[in-house]
C-alpha cells in the first residue's frame, strides 16, 4: 500500500468513525430554537436524543452478523444510504414527533459506519499496526465532541437548525462516494454465516453467564450513563436554566469534553502502576461522592453555572477513568467469542445509556435536579453491582481453580 492510499485510508476509516458522534453532538445546541420550531419544551426535544441512542444500540447487535455474512461495503453501503434518507428527513420534519422517529433510523444508518470501520481495520492493515489505527481512531471520536457542537452553536445562530442537517446529509453523501470508489472490499462474504436469531441468542447468552462480563460490563454501562444524562440534559440546564447562547454552550460542551477525552489518556499512565478493578473501584467512589454533592448542591442552590459545569467535569473524568478499565475486564475471559461480547458489551452500554438519557426528558424542570440526581442513582447502581459482582468472581475462581482477573 502506498503512503497516499495509506494515509487516504486511514482518513475515510475516520470519517466514518466521526460520522455517529457529530450527529449526537452537532445540533445539541439547537435544542431550545426547535423547540420554539415545534412548539415543545426542550425536554421533549431531547427525546430525539434518547431515540439516536436507541438506534445505535440496536445497530451494534444488527451489524456485526451482516459483515460476515454480506462482507463490509455492502451492509455499510445500506447504513449510509438509510442515514442520507433519514437526514433529509430531519430536514423537512414538521412535528417532533417525526424528527424523533428520524433520528432513531438516522442512528440505526450511522451505526454501519462505526463498527464497519472498526471491523476494516483489522482486515486491511498488519496486526502489528492495528492499535496505531485504533488511537488515531479513538483520538477522533474524542475530537468530535469538542469540534462538533461548536460548530453546531455558531450554524444555529447564524443560519438556523435546519442546516445542521443538510451539512450531515452532505458529509454523509461525501463519505458514502469515498467508500465507493476508495476503500476496498476487505471482507469476503461468508454464505455459511448463519443469520438466524437462535445461534445468534444462544452465543450471546453464552457471555452473558460469565461472572466477569456481566459484573464489569453493567458496572461500566451503568457509571457511563452519566455521560449520556449530561448530553441529553445540558442544552436544557445550560441554555435554559442559565441562560447562556448557543456558541458559549458549545464552547462549554467543548471544553467539558477535554475531562473525558483528557482522563482517558491518564488512565494509560495509571495502568502502569495499579490494577485496572483497583482503578474502576477507586474512580467508581469518587464518581459517586461527586455526583451526590452535585444533587444536594443541586437542590440547595450551591452551584452557579461554575460550579455545576466543575461537578460535570469531575464526574466526566471518572467516566473516562472507568470505561476503558470496565470495558477491558469486560472481555479479558473472552477468546473464541470477543466479537459476540464486544458488540453485547457496546449494546448494554448504549441502550442503558438510552434509557438514562430519556429519563432526563421526563422532568421539565428549571434546574439541574434531575439531571445531578439520575447521574448519582447510576453511579450508586454501578457501584452496588460492582461490589455484589466481586463476590461473583471470586466464588467463580475459587470453584474453577483459575485466574481470570488482573490486567
Amino acid at each position: 500500500m502506498t503512503k497516499q492510499r495509506y494515509f487516504f485510508t486511514v482518513l475515510l476509516l475516520g470519517a466514518l468513525t466521526a460520522l455517529g458522534p457529530f450527529s449526537i453532538d452537532m445540533y445539541l445546541p439547537g435544542f431550545p430554537a426547535i423547540a420554539r420550531s415545534f412548539h415543545t419544551t426542550t425536554a421533549q426535544v431531547s427525546l430525539s436524543l434518547s431515540s439516536f441512542f436507541v438506534g445505535i444500540s440496536i445497530g451494534q447487535l444488527l451489524y456485526g452478523p451482516l459483515l460476515d455474512r454480506f462482507g463490509r461495503k455492502k451492509p455499510l453501503y445500506a447504513g449510509l444510504v438509510l442515514y442520507i434518507i433519514a437526514s433529509i428527513g430531519c430536514f423537512f420534519s414538521t412535528s417532533i414527533e417525526a424528527l424523533i422517529l428520524l433520528r432513531f433510523i438516522q442512528a440505526v444508518g450511522s451505526c454501519s459506519a462505526g463498527v464497519a470501520s472498526m471491523a476494516m481495520v483489522r482486515d486491511i492493515f498488519p496486526l502489528k499496526e492495528n492499535a496505531k489505527i485504533f488511537a488515531f481512531l479513538i483520538l477522533i471520536l474524542g475530537a468530535s465532541p469538542m469540534i462538533a457542537p461548536t460548530v453546531g452553536g455558531y450554524v444555529t445562530a447564524a443560519f438556523g437548525w435546519h442546516l445542521i442537517f443538510v451539512i450531515l446529509t452532505g458529509l454523509a453523501v461525501l463519505i458514502l462516494i469515498a467508500v465507493i470508489f476508495g476503500l476496498p472490499e476487505s471482507y469476503k462474504p461468508n454464505p455459511s454465516f448463519s443469520l438466524k436469531p437462535r445461534p445468534i441468542i444462544t452465543n450471546f447468552l453464552t457471555v452473558l453467564k460469565e461472572p466477569q462480563f456481566y459484573t464489569y460490563a453493567f458496572t461500566g454501562a451503568f457509571a457511563f450513563a452519566g455521560l449520556f444524562v449530561y448530553v441529553s440534559g445540558s442544552p436544557l440546564v445550560f441554555m435554559e436554566v442559565f441562560k447562556v447562547s448557543a456558541k458559549t454552550y458549545g464552547w462549554i460542551f467543548a471544553g467539558l469534553s477535554i475531562g473525558f477525552i483528557g482522563s482517558s489518556q491518564v488512565n494509560n499512565l495509571l495502568t502502569k502502576r495499579f490494577k485496572s478493578e483497583q482503578i474502576v473501584f477507586f474512580a467508581l467512589i469518587i464518581q459517586v461522592i461527586t455526583t451526590l454533592v452535585f444533587v444536594v448542591g443541586a437542590i440547595y442552590g450551591w452551584f452557579g453555572l461554575a460550579g455545576t459545569i466543575c461537578m460535570i467535569f469531575i464526574m466526566l473524568c471518572c467516566v473516562g477513568t472507568t470505561n476503558p478499565n470496565a470495558s477491558a475486564l469486560s472481555l479479558a475471559p473472552f477468546s473464541k467469542n470477543a466479537g459476540s461480547a464486544s458488540a453485547l458489551m457496546g449494546a448494554l452500554q448504549l441502550g442503558l445509556g438510552a434509557l438514562a438519557s430519556l429519563s432526563v426528558s421526563f422532568f421539565n424542570s428549571s434546574s439541574a435536579i434531575p439531571m445531578a440526581g439520575i447521574m448519582a442513582g447510576s453511579s450508586l447502581i454501578a457501584l452496588m453491582i460492582l461490589l455484589l459482582g466481586r463476590q461473583r468472581i471470586t466464588a467463580a475462581v475459587e470453584s474453577s481453580g483459575e485466574v481470570v482477573l488482573g490486567h
